[in-house]
């Protein structure tokens, strides 16, 4: 067993011209980051002010389909100010899966609400709609125009789902359970960038969304996030508090609400608007990896590449593998992975199993514990110099 993977090992490290170590996945800089950088330096405006943070926005608006976006520092910053402006309060309940990053639950407990787990779908490894149909009318009450746990006798307020590795949760039915059941959507578009769903792309299609751009994002800005929204006064408003709520002024300092320094500085959205002008090319290299790895893993039995759903088209982000449970011990394949100098990670530790979420209210979560043991993500980064195969 060790050596079969210590084989496809050396196969995965041909496709990064056999480098000692491969790592899952790192940013591309082959545009004019550097010269859009030198600028800024050049010309002093480096702060949460500048040129590039408006054609930033500007121009991730354009790609994403959305009227608005707001570049923030980071993306669990965006996610919190995304529920903000979306509505959520102490004590609220938010809806999200078990199996996503940590940033989701923390985003929610910034403002005193309450993570809510439910459980995800085999096919897009994201929120399963009917399972989360099926849970709250087992749990949930419309009182008064909301939704209340019956249970604990506190409004949930909110679903998040995250479009896990950059595959797409199946929105319609997720969008229909949100009208009928008066919740608001709060799209974690964190890792999806150049994701769609129908042929639109994710994040747009909630309220709020929130993406992140961090090193080893799909585009990156070093730390990074944004808010997406098709409402200009929620748009207005998350440039307000992101900017310390400080009220315009040619010299005087007034500030009328608690704010956050939150907004993205110009020199991190100068490296962003190089990035954005490189995502297609980006985006074909994913894709044409993918394929490199459904090759290499065609044949290879009790073990998966997961691919996009039918309704979805995904960037890729993280390349991932289903390996059969029964059959492998996930620790013994990272361990072997990584020996052999190919970065290999589980995904996340579910949330609900975390210390500071042990409490929180749940589902049952079994498709949450059988992908545990089973996903391994691997290296993921776009082939250089290659976008055709």
């Amino acid at each position: 067993m060790s050596s079969q993977w210590q084989h496809i090992a050396r196969n995965i490290k041909s496709l990064y011209d056999n480098k000692d170590f491969v790592p899952l996945h790192e940013p591309t800089f082959g545009g004019k980051e550097l010269e859009y950088v030198t600028d800024c330096i050049q010309t002093g405006w480096v702060s949460s002010v500048g040129k590039y943070v408006n054609e930033f926005e500007l121009t991730l608006a354009d790609y994403t389909g959305v009227k608005r976006a707001v570049a923030i520092v980071n993306g669990t910053a965006a996610l919190h100010i995304a529920l903000k402006i979306a509505g959520v309060q102490a004590n609220d309940e938010v809806f999200m899966p078990s199996l996503t990053f940590i940033a989701t639950a923390n985003a929610v407990s910034y403002l005193q609400a309450v993570p809510h787990f439910v459980d995800v779908s085999e096919h897009t490894l994201g929120l399963d709609p009917y399972k989360l149909e099926e849970y709250i009318q087992a749990i949930g009450v419309i009182d008064n125009g909301q939704l209340v746990n019956k249970h604990t006798g506190r409004i949930i307020r909110a679903v998040v789902p995250m479009h896990t590795f950059g595959h797409s949760v199946d929105l319609d039915p997720l969008i229909d359970i949100c009208q009928r059941y008066h919740l608001v959507l709060v799209e974690d578009a964190a890792e999806s960038l150049g994701s769609y769903y129908k042929g639109k792309h994710t994040g747009g299609f909630g309220l709020v969304g929130a993406l992140s751009f961090n090193g080893n994002k799909i585009i990156t800005t070093g730390g990074g996030g944004a808010i997406l929204t098709n409402n200009e006064k929620l748009a207005d408003y998350a440039k307000h508090i992101t900017t310390t709520a400080k009220n315009p002024h040619r010299w005087d300092f007034t500030h009328d609400e608690v704010g956050y320094n939150y907004r993205m500085p110009n020199i991190n959205a100068a490296l962003g608007c190089a990035q954005l002008e490189q995502i297609d090319e980006f985006q074909k290299s994913k894709r044409l990896l993918t394929k490199r790895y459904e090759k290499l893993f065609d044949g290879v039995e009790n073990v998966q590449l997961f691919t996009e759903p039918s309704f979805g088209k995904s960037n890729y982000w993280l390349q991932t593998l289903l390996i059969n449970e029964e059959h492998y011990n996930r620790n013994f394949v990272l361990e072997v992975l990584n020996s052999e100098g190919v970065m290999a990670r589980p995904i996340w530790t579910p949330l609900d199993e975390l210390q500071p979420y042990f409490h929180c209210p749940k589902a049952d979560l079994p498709v949450t514990r059988l992908l545990k043991k089973r996903i391994i993500n691997i290296p993921s980064t776009p082939l250089r110099g290659e976008t055709n195969d």
